[in-house]
């Protein structure tokens, strides 16, 4: 009537159209309930609708989002009773005599196809029912589950593909335990989403665009997954491989499909491993992403299509890495927002990200090694003191006032910055990244870069690396074949050397030999007339600063032929298999590196540091005054660190390190007359601001990329983060700071 009336004050439309209007809403009304819909109110009058006061909204059934965990997803049981026990009890379920719980309050969460082909379906049933029934368990329908439940309702059914086996072990039961299977599979949700949206659990999978939803379609493709209309050698229908092209952000764990190990593929998981036909029973553990199995007793069933079968597979290659060997431009170009633990969501400009795609693209190396990039390090507050540019006393004042009571001082050494990546073999390379044919490892710079120009170089210093590594027992005690270590590499001039020549040493040359000219005429000048004395001792200083200029990068140059020379010094140890390092305070990685460090002292060196306590002015005058001795030695300076690897604040991530430069040192930086009072005055109002958002920035994307790594998640996860510091480094940022 509303619509009629609305219809009146627009001419404009045909009068067919209302009409058409009220056809299809009626036909839409009659197949509402096979779209999923349990409820459905009609309003039919305008009273009907005016007398609503309130919109109570129900979520559906499969939101489960407020459900944590801890949770235990069990793949395809198919009657395999004794095997479903004996999983349930190495994950530390216990019977009280009516159902099975875990002690820590752990659930179980059941991925369908509980019955068929297997010896006892009937006490399978029995055991989910009692679990779902207490609380202990969820549980969804496989499409075994659903046809049974069919042949229950009476339904006209095929007894094939091992339905006759539960017909007839059901048969034996009473027509009242018959009725309580069929309640429970018709009650059976088709997926369930967890944990805020990050877990789903469906028997088949499950698409982004279906996850939470419910429709006749999100159920068929729970049940079944999608098919491509073929039929393969086995007389089997092909399935069309929905997870090879998943980049949703929820988890997905399913079977139906049974594969001969369960593996990470797009942040979705098989655990069907095909116990009934002589496989394992498989269980993953969330959020733990840990996987438990247990072998079958027995081959029950013979499988039409063998079930190690993959065709065209690729040798020694997990499902991952085959699908990361095409990488897709359209993941890394553009405005990108990247979630991070530590710092949110990091926005990523295109034109920045255009930046980043021509260093990957023109000068990267093999882009499965790239799982990090250090982060820039920003200096301290500038000095309060006449002479210095940076000094100690501001970064610890920064900590301080974090409420961070205990930093770590580290020794910086002036080198270029290396992430070292080795392996105990080329195998077990090949295993973590995917790679053949190119080492037991690589170097390369934070850039993304190949560090040496020379292959047989860069092998021959991971060979010697790795033998530390092997000495120590490293492999060992941190239960991994490969690690990834953040370090300095010296000299300088092993890979600045372009650097050196066309812009410091042409800089010093210049200056040194055309003051010399100039002072030596000012000399004679001044001989004449006593008015040149001052533009004489002028003159003298600039010529002086010259040289401290040549001084200063002179000392961190020397000769290197082949590994002679060559210094490596690691100082994080970030990342070995399936464990990222950063929950270690800085002392203990200090302590482990030098340990390794001891194996082979003639090329790795082990980082000189002192832990500061801010409350103790005893322990911040003797850290000072080591950076003093430091820096009057030549050296470069020190890092400030706080003593955990990532400190917060009430702001959020404080600082992860902040360098104090030298004040000889930043003659390199700022120019050999940089510290002519004029220039210190001008060079004391520099920002900060920006230089620290985008090592804060940084740091967060680095740490996220590596812990997306070896949560073994797509490469172009990781390479999201990776993409993310090359852009920012193309920002407008002074990069003398």
């Amino acid at each position: 009537m509303r619509a009629a009336q609305r219809f009146a004050c627009r001419p404009q439309l045909w009068g067919h159209v209302i009409p058409h209007h009220v056809s299809q809403l009626k036909r839409g009304l009659r197949k509402l309930r096979e779209e999923g819909f349990r409820h459905i109110f009609e309003l039919r009058t305008p009273e009907e609708v005016d007398a609503i006061t309130e919109i109570h909204r129900d979520p559906l059934y499969n939101n489960k989002k407020q459900e944590t965990g801890p949770l235990d997803i069990i793949g395809d049981i198919h009657g395999c009773y004794d095997e479903l026990v004996e999983l349930l009890t190495e994950m530390g379920y216990t019977y009280d005599g009516e159902t099975w719980a875990h002690p820590q309050g752990r659930k179980a969460v059941f991925a369908g196809d509980l019955v068929d082909r297997g010896p006892n379906t009937p006490e399978v049933l029995k055991l989910v029912m009692g679990m779902v029934a207490a609380g202990n368990a969820y549980c969804v329908p496989g499409n075994h589950d659903i046809k049974l439940k069919r042949w229950l309702d009476g339904k006209n059914v095929q007894p094939t593909h091992g339905l006759q086996e539960s017909i007839d072990q059901l048969n034996l039961k009473t027509p009242e335990f018959r009725e309580q299977v069929r309640k429970f599979l018709e009650g059976l949700i088709s997926h369930y989403v967890f944990d805020e949206g990050k877990l789903v659990v469906a028997h088949a999978g499950l698409k982004e665009n279906m996850q939470g939803r419910g429709s006749g379609a999100v159920r068929e493709f729970c049940l079944y997954g999608e098919t491509t209309g073929e039929i393969d050698e086995f007389g089997l229908p092909v399935r069309h491989n929905w997870a090879e092209e998943y980049k949703g952000k929820a988890m997905v764990v399913y079977g139906h499909t049974p594969v001969p190990r369960a593996q990470w593929l797009n942040n979705t998981i098989d655990i069907d491993t095909g116990c009934v036909f002589g496989g394992s029973l498989t269980a993953l553990r969330y959020p733990e992403r840990g996987i438990v199995s247990v072998k079958a007793a027995r081959v029950y069933c013979e499988p039409a299509r063998p079930l190690g079968y993959v065709k065209d597979a690729a040798e020694n290659l997990s499902l991952q890495q085959q699908n990361d060997d095409v990488l897709d431009i359209a993941d890394v170009t553009g405005k990108q927002i990247v979630e991070t633990a530590l710092a949110n969501n990091v926005t990523i400009r295109e034109e920045n990200a255009v930046a980043a795609l021509e260093v990957m693209s023109r000068f990267a190396i093999n882009p499965k090694w790239l799982i990090y990039l250090p982060p820039t390090m920003s200096p301290s507050k500038t000095s309060v003191m006449e002479d210095y540019l940076e000094f100690p006393a501001e970064a610890f004042e920064y900590y301080k006032t974090a409420g961070v009571n205990r930093v770590v001082c580290q020794e910086k050494h002036m080198g270029s910055r290396a992430v070292v990546i080795v392996g105990r073999n080329e195998e077990a390379i090949g295993k973590a990244f995917g790679i053949k044919g190119e080492g037991i490892g690589t170097i390369y710079t934070r850039t993304g870069r190949a560090f040496f120009n020379d292959k047989a170089t860069e092998q021959a210093l991971l060979a010697r690396v790795n033998d530390a590594l092997i000495a120590w027992g490293f492999y060992e005690r941190f239960n991994t074949d490969w690690v990834c270590l953040d370090t300095e590499l010296m000299p300088w001039s092993a890979k600045a050397q372009a650097l050196l020549q066309t812009q410091y040493a042409a800089v010093g040359a210049a200056a040194t030999h055309a003051l010399a000219d100039v002072t030596a005429a000012l000399a004679q000048l001044a001989q004449r007339d006593a008015n040149g004395e001052a533009l004489l001792a002028e003159y003298r200083e600039r010529e002086n600063e010259a040289k401290q200029f040549v001084s200063a990068y002179q000392q961190y140059c020397w000769p290197v032929n082949g590994l002679d020379g060559i210094k490596l010094a690691p100082f994080h140890i970030m990342a070995s298999e399936s464990k990222l390092w950063t929950s270690e305070n800085h002392e203990w990685h200090m302590e482990e590196i030098k340990k390794i460090c001891a194996a082979d002292p003639q090329i790795l060196m082990a980082t000189p540091y002192r832990i500061v306590d801010l409350d103790n002015a005893e322990d911040v005058q003797q850290a000072t005054a080591w950076w003093m001795n430091l820096t009057g030695k030549g050296g470069e300076g020190m890092v400030v660190k706080p003593y955990n690897f990532i400190e917060r604040d009430g702001k959020g991530t404080i600082q992860p390190a902040i360098k104090i430069r030298g004040r000889e040192y930043l003659r390199i930086i700022y120019g050999p007359e940089y510290t002519a009072p004029e220039n210190l005055i001008r060079l004391k109002s520099r920002g900060l601001n920006a230089k620290r958002g985008m090592a804060m920035r940084e740091f967060a994307l680095g740490i996220e990329g590596l812990q997306r790594f070896t949560n073994k998640e797509p490469l172009r996860r990781v390479h999201q983060c990776v993409f993310g510091i090359l852009a920012m480094e193309s920002e407008a940022v002074d990069p003398r700071l």
